[in-house]
Parts: structure tokens; C-alpha cells; sequence
């Protein structure tokens, strides 16, 4: 069982205490806050701590990401928390989980999906233009390979250099210094900031496709713990998980990560799923892409299934949703792998391990 505290309230009664685990950086508070204030909304009888921690990526700055080489850069102190029953939930972007979770853990909830998409943002000299209109040699800030890869191959008037912090200080870099003429961020970070006056330009599929996961939030959890699960899991939003999960198979069967640039983007439209996904090599010269498609929505919720056994293998890459068709969730699985497979046949893993092994000598 979890180790929630129990706490007497006003009245004498005793209310349960829920601790949830999060990041120290403003957005991390801000997602963090929102998804508190939806469990309140639902469980008025619960008492919420927000239980804030740094974690290795956010103590190593001056190191691009993709270099460090560790896929639980975000999450690993949260997870320990979680662990040793110092939370009880934890929350995350779902971006920064690796595609598989330590035994033990699930994801029970992957909430409803901001824009997924990167958005630019430009030095107050350089507002109102784009990224095809700025000038020769103009450099851009990312520390996303993915990023970099396919904007280098769109853009190739355009310098990209590393940029690593978090949102408030590459702001800052990007504004008090002359270093850069714009950087490329998560429309969706901004916007949860308040700062969407700051988009200059949404890129557009065909301009550069979004990370696994972009744009949602996950709540992380003891996998054991039915009732926490069994709480969390009314945040599930199903088109959402059903992109996710396509998109994490997808990319769990390139054996991508931070260090490799894989891309990826997809749609739920007239009860069919769409995937897109794409490998690049570091400049962006040589890509894979394709798209495949599944049926969805067909056979009828779940909702009814018994709860009394929480079975860590219903986890698919990471995900446990119960109340959500398992044929669909199946599929959308199946997808992600059938696609990756696909690149896979066309030499997907020869541009990835030289991309890999490029990033590692830099």
C-alpha cells in the first residue's frame, strides 16, 4: 500500500493526504498545479503537498542533453521519490519519460494534449519575421537534436547552436544577449507559461515534426498502488493516450532517445489513427519517413472492467489504461511498432547508430 499520511481536518474527520511529486522549475509548478486542481475538483475529501525536487538535468546546464547520454535525465530523482514512498504521484511531460519505466512504476494518467508542436521565438529585433526571412547566417538556439536536424535540412541559410536551461533562462539568454536571432521551443511550455505572445511561428509538420509525447502531461505512479491508480486514471484523455502509445512503440522499437533524432506526428481523425515518423542524421541530409494508419474506436469502452488486480503487464510501453479499449490501445501499439519496423526495413537503424555515434564524438 502507498504511504499517504492521513491528516484530521477542521471537523474532526480524517481526510487523506496526497503527495505529489514534481520538478522545481516554474513550468514544471505550473503543470504540476494544474493537475492538482483537477484532483481537488474531483476528490474535494483529499488534501494535496506539492513536493518540489531538482533533478539531474536540471543541476547539469552546461552540457547539451542529447550528450550526457542518460534517458531519465528528468525523472530519475522523482522516481526514487516514488520509490521509497516519499510521493505518491508524480508529474511529468510526458516527453521526458523514457519509453520504458523502471519495474514497479506505470503512467496513470496521460491528460488531454496541448499544441504538441515547436514554435519559434525571435529576438525583439528580429519580430516579424520567420525563420525562412532571417537574414544568411542568422544562429538559432536549440539543444534538440531533432530539432536541429530537420530545421538544418528546411532552413539552410540558418546557423543552430546548443542552448540548454530551462524555459525562463533561455528567454533570457535568447533576449539579453546578441547571440542568438531566435530559439526553438515547445509551443506548449509557452503557452502554460503565459507567454504565447512570444510564438513568432508555429512550425508546421512540414517544417519540422514534434518530439514522442510533446505537448502532454503524465501522471507517474507505484504501479501496485490500485487506488491511486484508480484515481488518477479519470484524468486519461483517449485520443491522447491513444497517439501516445503508437508514438512511444514507435519509437521504443528504433531504440531512439534524447541522443537520436527521431520525429514523429499524429492525428485521430474519422475513427482512424495516423502516424507519421521520420530518423534523420544529424544535418538533416539523409531521412526516413512514412505514415501508416489503423482503425480505432470500433469496439466499446471498457469501463466496466474489474479493478480488484492492478496486473503490471496491462502496461503498454509504460501506460496503464483501464477504462480505455484494449483493442484500441492494442493497435495503437501495434501501429507504432509496425511503422518503426518499416523504417527499420529501409535502413532506419544504419542512420541512427551513425547519427549516434556522430553526437557522441562531437
Amino acid at each position: 500500500m502507498s504511504g499517504e499520511a492521513d491528516s484530521p481536518d477542521g471537523n474532526g474527520k480524517v481526510s487523506r493526504v496526497i503527495r505529489i511529486g514534481t520538478r522545481k522549475s516554474q513550468l514544471a509548478r505550473i503543470q504540476t498545479d494544474s493537475i492538482a486542481e483537477k484532483l481537488k475538483g474531483l476528490y474535494p475529501e483529499i488534501h494535496l503537498e506539492i513536493v518540489a525536487m531538482s533533478t539531474t538535468g536540471d543541476k547539469i546546464l552546461d552540457t547539451a542533453l542529447s550528450k550526457i547520454g542518460e534517458k531519465s535525465l528528468f525523472t530519475k530523482e522523482l522516481e526514487n521519490a516514488l520509490e521509497r514512498n516519499e510521493v505518491d504521484l508524480v508529474v511529468h511531460s510526458l516527453k521526458d519519460l523514457p519509453t520504458t519505466l523502471p519495474p514497479g512504476f506505470t503512467i496513470g494518467a496521460v491528460l488531454k494534449r496541448e499544441n504538441p508542436h515547436d514554435a519559434v521565438v525571435l529576438h525583439p529585433k528580429n519580430v516579424g519575421k520567420t525563420l525562412d526571412t532571417l537574414p544568411e547566417n542568422s544562429v538559432i538556439g536549440t539543444s534538440s537534436l531533432r530539432r536541429a536536424a530537420q530545421l538544418k535540412k528546411r532552413f539552410p541559410h540558418l546557423e543552430f547552436k546548443d542552448i540548454r536551461g530551462n524555459l525562463n533562462t533561455r528567454l533570457k539568454k535568447l533576449d539579453e544577449q546578441e547571440d542568438f536571432a531566435a530559439i526553438i521551443l515547445a509551443a506548449a511550455g509557452l503557452k502554460r507559461m503565459g507567454w504565447e505572445t512570444r510564438i513568432g511561428q508555429v512550425l508546421l509538420p512540414e517544417d519540422c515534426m514534434y518530439a514522442v509525447g510533446q505537448g502532454a502531461l503524465a501522471v507517474e505512479v507505484r504501479a501496485r498502488d490500485a487506488d491511486i491508480l484508480e484515481m488518477v486514471s479519470v484524468l486519461h484523455d483517449t485520443d491522447t493516450v491513444l497517439r501516445c502509445i503508437a508514438e512511444r512503440a514507435f519509437l521504443r522499437q528504433l531504440e531512439g532517445g534524447c541522443s537520436v533524432p527521431v520525429a514523429v506526428h499524429t492525428e485521430v481523425k474519422d475513427s482512424q489513427l495516423y502516424l507519421t515518423g521520420a530518423v534523420y542524421s544529424l544535418d538533416g541530409s539523409d531521412s526516413l519517413k512514412d505514415t501508416m494508419q489503423t482503425s480505432i474506436g470500433a469496439a466499446a469502452a471498457a469501463a466496466d472492467k474489474s479493478q480488484e488486480k492492478v496486473d503490471e503487464q496491462v502496461q503498454r510501453v509504460g501506460v496503464t489504461a483501464s477504462k480505455i479499449s484494449d483493442e484500441d490501445q492494442d493497435r495503437a501499439e501495434r501501429l507504432g511498432l509496425d511503422l518503426a519496423n518499416l523504417l527499420l526495413s529501409k535502413g532506419a537503424k544504419e542512420i541512427l547508430t551513425v547519427a549516434r555515434q556522430l553526437n557522441d564524438a562531437r
